[in-house]
């Protein structure tokens, strides 16, 4: 994303959830939590470059990939035309969120409905036409095939990931060198110092 950004490409979040459940605290309210951790999310999307944050505000713990989910992301994709969309693996084994699992599922889903002509064409009025992405990266994946270089970017990652105060925890120092620790693991097989693995899928 970084990387990207410093190019000149235009990069935009679109987050299904406000992490509104992500806390045991019984005394954080997840409203107070939800706007707490959309706060941080544009601060740490700042940090990267992200032009663009969008909030669908769908339930946290609970998201289903449901028929309206993929229309609702299909129309996000019609709208905002990315060439690459990333996404979480829904097939990695033992995947045990829930809201991963089925957000990366839907994100796919309307990959595949947002081309088509006769899939939600209600969403075809005006200028809006159907939108095909050219390649998709899933992150967090067990199954990886493609490794991109990012020495250059680990202390704009970390940054970024410092800005999730609420989810960091109370030892931010150990959790940053896990991030690099997991990225040096990574870049082993292509080479790199530090890399970021994904299961990339061309179009």
């Amino acid at each position: 994303v970084v990387k990207w950004s410093q190019a000149g490409k235009q990069v935009s979040y679109v987050l299904l959830t406000s992490g509104d459940k992500g806390s045991h605290d019984p005394d954080l309210r997840p409203g107070r939590l939800a706007a707490r951790r959309e706060s941080e999310q544009r601060a740490a999307a700042a940090e990267l470059g992200v032009s663009h944050v969008i909030f669908l505000r769908h339930p946290d713990g609970i998201l289903e990939n449901t028929l309206e989910l993929r229309r609702e992301l299909t129309a996000v994709i019609r709208e905002h035309q990315p060439h690459i969309v990333l996404t979480i693996d829904p097939w990695r084994h033992y995947q045990l969120h829930p809201d991963h699992r089925a957000a990366g599922q839907a994100a796919l889903d309307a990959v595949y409905a947002a081309r088509e002509w006769y899939i939600f064409p209600e969403q075809l009025v005006e200028d809006v036409a159907p939108w095909r992405v050219r390649e998709v990266y899933l992150f967090w994946t067990g199954e990886p095939d493609y490794w991109e270089d990012i020495t250059c970017c680990m202390d704009a990652r970390l940054a970024a990931l410092m800005q999730h105060a609420s989810q960091v925890g109370a030892e931010p120092e150990k959790l940053a060198e896990r991030i690099r620790e997991r990225a040096r693991e990574a870049g082993e097989k292509p080479g790199y110092a530090a890399a970021e693995a994904f299961k990339r899928f061309q179009f």
